[in-house]
């Protein structure tokens, strides 16, 4: 499987993503317009946040899912093994910790907007026989949706103490529409090909790998594949340094209609059950 990097400046971008999208279900972006200064410098303000024990005082919501999630809560579904990560979900009408700048807004409001430029892309690039499947355009499925959810995901040092089979994120597919996750400050990424093997997905500092949810899948009967991907454990060599990623979720209003199976308010809650967080 060949992940394409897209030059988000190229004329030929929106074809180019597209098709690595249908393909392998990932697209690396560069040269695209979020400034890699402010996504270092919100990493900077949350790994003050991971380091404290202020972070208990902004305990998840079950109900509203959004807030602090401790380390050892989420599982992978249909696996029972927890993953080694901690993590906050940030929405910009829920909680969010006083200790912290409006810079994690600012970059919010800066991937949602590139967020619909992409899903402009995949709209008009989509063949005619499967964008009819959509029951309206992807750019509409997101309007003023108050789901899309930033996950800043802090990864601890290993500890050597970690159940044999357990890992950082064990592997899984996204959920929502598309995912744009800013690249990690360490390794780890891996997708799975289609002979079952994992390959590295190389995305450098300040690159944004981009890929498919299993919202989108549904939606185009499959022409655009939710592809299985996992992070793994650092060497040895490096088990003392966190990993931290930041995925942006792009999910559409809970009304929109996915197929004849689902809304998006039905996928995402029965997805949150098979995860263990609702």
């Amino acid at each position: 499987m060949n992940v394409k990097t897209v030059n988000y400046t190229d004329k030929n971008a929106p074809s180019t993503f597209t098709n690595s999208l249908h393909q392998t279900g990932f697209s690396v972006l560069t040269n695209h317009p979020i400034n890699k200064s402010l996504i270092d410098e919100v990493y900077e303000e949350w790994d003050m946040f991971f380091s404290r024990s202020i972070k208990k005082n902004y305990l998840y919501n079950k109900s509203t899912q959004d807030g602090y999630f401790p380390f050892g809560l989420e599982n992978a579904k249909g696996n029972p093994i927890k993953d080694l990560k901690e993590f906050y979900h940030f929405y910009p009408w829920g909680a969010f910790p006083k200790e912290l700048s409006n810079k994690t807004s600012l970059l919010f409001d800066q991937l949602v907007q590139l967020t619909s430029t992409l899903l402009g892309w995949i709209q008009d690039q989509t063949p005619p026989n499967v964008k009819i499947l959509f029951s309206i355009p992807l750019p509409q499925m997101i309007d003023s949706s108050p789901n899309n959810l930033l996950r800043i995901i802090h990864y601890p040092p290993l500890t050597g103490n970690e159940d044999p089979g357990a890992i950082r994120g064990a592997a899984h597919e996204d959920i929502n529409l598309i995912t744009l996750l800013l690249s990690g400050t360490e390794p780890g990424l891996q997708l799975k090909d289609n002979s079952g093997n994992w390959k590295n997905i190389v995305c450098n500092p300040g690159e944004i790998a981009v890929n498919t949810g299993d919202m989108l899948q549904e939606a185009s009967s499959g022409y655009f594949p939710s592809t299985t991907h996992q992070v793994i454990n650092p060497s040895k060599k490096d088990k003392n340094k966190s990993r931290y990623s930041m995925p942006l979720f792009l999910h559409p209003n809970k009304e929109t209609i996915l197929s004849k199976r689902y809304s998006a308010e039905e996928y995402l809650n029965e997805r949150l059950k098979e995860i263990g967080l609702k």
